[in-house]
């Protein structure tokens, strides 16, 4: 068993270490990096947005791992179904970032906020899908009935992504095709813009797994504390049933 103290050093190390990186992307963002021949100085919205994009591609998915273990594994523990939640909270707030950024780019390069194209509908699309997903975890407090029914929709909801991803192939789309991971495999930036992207990667994966450690501990406390205030709830009625019991012989 990994000690508290040992825990919290983790995680600081974390959250050093995605400090450390994310003053790296912004100076090599702002300051090294060359503009691109033709959106000039607004491609440095890039070393957020896309990062952002990514990491809720990934916090998503980890969702979607981490409900199938939860609903394998329903009467064990509830670990994985904290995790999953904590994951998916993360994941919101970066797909709500990779939005914004995306709209101030498209502002810039298309002259407008939104376009109700394929990629930003299907982005949109999955950022409310999950926002639903964690409402639905909030329906009602039985941990057990919250695990097992979000699960369910965590793992509807993770097919969505490759429908989101592939959007700009499927469909004839104004956003732009990935200059990394494209199916010709011809990389098209720069060196130095590439390594920042790839930092900022990082530096965005760093946030993300320090956000859900401490997000999936204060789930435990908050079980922890509705499973005492349920035991205590049922301990009053029982002495309240012995008390009505003992006035009635």
């Amino acid at each position: 068993m990994v000690s508290r103290s040992t825990g919290t050093t983790t995680t600081r190390v974390i959250g050093i270490a995605a400090i450390a990186v994310l003053a790296w992307v912004v100076v090599s963002a702002f300051f090294i990096t060359p503009a691109d021949f033709q959106q000039g100085e607004s491609v440095r919205i890039m070393y957020a947005h896309v990062p952002a994009a990514w990491i809720a591609y990934l916090a998503f998915i980890t969702t979607g791992i981490t409900s199938g273990i939860s609903l394998a594994r329903r009467h064990r523990t509830l670990g994985f179904d904290r995790v999953a939640g904590a994951s998916a909270e993360v994941g919101v707030l970066f797909m709500g970032l990779a939005l914004i950024t995306g709209s101030l780019w498209g502002r810039l390069t298309w002259g407008t906020f939104w376009q109700w194209d394929p990629r930003l509908t299907t982005t949109l699309f999955l950022f409310v899908t999950y926002v639903g997903y964690l409402a639905v975890r909030n329906i009602d407090g039985d941990p057990h009935r919250r695990a097992k029914r979000s699960a369910i929709l965590a793992l509807l909801a993770v097919l969505e992504i490759p429908l989101v991803h592939f959007s700009v192939v499927l469909w004839r789309s104004l956003h732009q095709e990935a200059s990394v991971l494209n199916p010709d495999g011809d990389v098209r930036l720069d060196d130095m813009m590439l390594f920042t992207l790839f930092s900022g990667v990082v530096g965005f994966t760093l946030v993300f797994v320090w956000m859900v450690i401490h997000r999936q501990r204060l789930a435990t406390l908050r079980d922890l504390q509705q499973g005492v205030g349920l035991d205590a709830a049922i301990a009053a009625r029982r002495n309240e049933g012995a008390a009505i019991a003992g006035g009635g012989q």
